[in-house]
């Protein structure tokens, strides 16, 4: 069979579409794609990240051309940072001649961490998330997931012996005017709980961690306050919402709180 020229080929996409509606995102979800994000402490780090990429299209279009999003992926090379996100949405409103672009972009991010006392270093994962919009109102977001430890302070008071402790996840999203650094986000979460938590502890490690943890004692309450205090601290932050869930070893469901604030 005879391979049609390119120039010959039918674009379906761009027919024009007799029902009238307006179709407010249309793109492609869950692409795997390696890329480069800026590192505090080694200047960028490699990741992999699971990416969503949306326009708007209008009612006289029957579809869009699903192959441009990974061109655009391809062109910029996998770096996602801060600065060339709005870029990265311009481009594609650009090349689909949109009215909005969404960019959703989540991957795992790697720290470091020395053990308090043995110093022994291991690797801790945290999940990352930007997410963004170009149009009439332009947004972008950062978010931080932190697993932490935080200890019961009722259990603590009325306990005789010891006091329950869990492992909590503490979600802080930001949104902020300049440059913020993930690392500075993690160090406010981790400061808010009853302790850190490691990759890599020894002996002399857990038992300064069981002990630090009595000492600062955490409701979900108290964790969302902590960090809403220690956000102040980071020049830039407009708003944040901040959620902690302590995934409660003694009760059969978690506990939870949110706050959202203004900076």
């Amino acid at each position: 069979m005879k391979t049609k020229d390119i120039k010959t080929l039918k674009d379906v996409q761009n027919q024009p579409d007799s029902r009238k509606i307006d179709i407010d995102k249309v793109g492609v979800k869950d692409i795997r794609y390696p890329i480069v994000v800026l590192d505090k402490k080694n200047k960028t780090q490699h990741t992999v990240a699971s990416l969503n990429m949306y326009v708007d299209l209008p009612h006289h279009f029957k579809g869009t051309h699903m192959s441009r999003f990974v061109e655009i992926l391809n062109e910029c090379r996998g770096e996602m940072t801060v600065e060339n996100f709005p870029v990265i949405l311009e481009r594609m409103r650009e090349r689909f001649d949109a009215s909005t672009a969404h960019l959703e972009v989540e991957f795992p991010y790697f720290i470091e961490k020395e053990a308090p006392v043995s110093k022994a270093r291991g690797l801790m994962e945290y999940k990352c998330r930007f997410s963004g919009a170009h149009g009439e109102v332009t947004d972008f977001l950062l978010e931080v997931e932190v697993p932490v430890s935080t200890l019961c302070p009722c259990s603590k008071e009325i306990s005789e012996f010891g006091a329950h402790n869990q492992r909590g996840i503490i979600k802080i999203g930001v949104r902020f005017t300049g440059f913020v650094w993930i690392e500075d986000i993690i160090d406010v979460a981790e400061r808010a709980a009853s302790s850190p938590v490691y990759s890599l502890l020894k002996r002399s490690d857990e038992k300064f961690l069981t002990e630090h943890a009595y000492n600062n004692p955490r409701f979900v309450e108290d964790v969302v306050r902590e960090v809403a205090l220690g956000l102040k601290g980071i020049d830039g932050i407009k708003r944040a919402r901040i959620e902690a869930e302590n995934l409660e070893s003694i009760h059969n469901h978690s506990a939870y709180a949110c706050l959202e604030r203004e900076y």
